[in-house]
């Protein structure tokens, strides 16, 4: 074999080779089109003039680049609701004061935020607040009840000594007398330093406390609130109250950091702040919320529609802040495609238009992809 023969040979070898590189699968847009119009040229990360960017397949190991083929199939709709972590009635509560008056600490000492505490133990005590006229009248009532119970015993002292003489009937009620008489200066007396026990309604977690020894209180003065971080409810709102009957359940759009599946629970029948209600509970009853936290909903429907699931890390944004996803044309070259998406999950978005099942989608490292200039 002759020189001119190995130089022919060797050209057709690198012929073919770019044919491969520019015939790969998966480089035809959604209508058929190809996407590959130009190959790519230079060695390293580049971004080509048409706006296509070539990776050698070192750099692809080092980043990370996974791609895969997905395909078309029918996926629920979801709407975006705006929601508030709230307390469940049924596993929580507050600790209120009934009467005015100051705070004492139990024998424990009050309860400290993130403590967890069980039903009907004593989280502080209650000492009432009288006024002045009040007392006073309470100690007039205090003096006439003990002279009266004196005068009382006194009476029934003597008709004992001549209980051979008198009718049975006088004894028992001078006794009936001297009773009564007790039991009101016990009652009057006690409610002059009255105190109450106030005790937790609900096993759980202290969520909030306001009190400091000798705290003066108002009635209804919220003192404790106490849940339970696995059994917390989730209201959202919304204005479409055809939502109402479409809504099979939901998650949480934070990827998940704070739980996970959501289950509808139902749905308000009148209106709060001009929006529908809607309660939702956490499926895998584990949680990292707090009461008030303020969250987002992809609460997810009846409805279906048709498109391409990709991981949501697969989506990103061009520099017209459109979205894009990368499509692998070459074994080294990438190229950027217009798609339309809808949220279906934390995790999951669906293309709905400008993506074929046979592209190659870029799942994992689209985003450093995007960075390459």
């Amino acid at each position: 074999m002759n020189k001119i023969t190995i130089a022919i040979a060797i050209s057709a070898l690198i012929a073919s080779h770019a044919m491969s590189v520019s015939a790969a699968p998966g480089a035809h847009g959604p209508d058929g089109e190809h996407l590959d119009t130009a190959a790519g040229t230079g060695s390293g990360l580049l971004r080509l003039p048409d706006g296509s960017v070539q990776v050698p397949k070192l750099a692809q190991r080092r980043m990370g680049i996974r791609t895969m083929m997905p395909q078309s199939g029918e996926h629920p709709q979801s709407v975006t609701l705006n929601a508030t972590v709230v307390m469940d009635p049924n596993a929580g509560g507050r600790v209120q004061a009934g009467h005015p008056g100051w705070l004492e600490p139990p024998r424990s000492g009050f309860p400290v935020l993130g403590q967890r505490v069980a039903k009907g133990q004593t989280l502080a005590v209650l000492r009432h607040k009288n006024e002045p006229f009040e007392i006073g009248n309470q100690q007039a009532q205090l003096a006439t009840l003990t002279a009266n119970l004196k005068l009382a015993r006194q009476r029934l002292e003597r008709l004992e000594s001549l209980q051979d003489s008198i009718p049975r009937k006088d004894i028992d009620a001078a006794r009936a007398e001297v009773q009564s008489l007790s039991g009101q200066r016990d009652a009057v007396t006690t409610s002059l330093h009255p105190t109450a026990p106030l005790r937790a309604p609900a096993s759980g977690v202290i969520a909030s406390a306001s009190v400091v020894a000798g705290q003066v209180v108002a009635p209804q003065d919220v003192l404790f609130e106490i849940v339970d971080p696995l059994h917390l409810l989730i209201e959202a709102q919304t204005a479409d109250t055809s939502l109402v009957g479409r809504i099979r359940d939901g998650v949480l759009a934070d990827g998940g950091k704070s739980g996970g599946m959501l289950k509808f629970v139902g749905a308000g029948r009148s209106l709060k702040n001009g929006a529908v209600p809607l309660t939702f509970s956490l499926a895998d009853g584990a949680s990292t919320l707090a009461v008030g936290q303020p969250l987002t909903v992809l609460a997810r429907l009846s409805d279906t529609m048709q498109g391409i699931a990709l991981p949501s890390e697969a989506l990103v944004r061009n520099p017209n802040n459109e979205p894009v996803v990368w499509v692998k044309s070459g074994t080294q070259r990438f190229i950027a495609q217009l798609v339309e998406v809808r949220t279906l999950d934390a995790r999951t978005v669906i293309v709905t238009r400008g993506l074929s099942p046979e592209n190659r989608v870029v799942v994992t490292g689209a985003a450093l992809i995007n960075q390459i200039r």
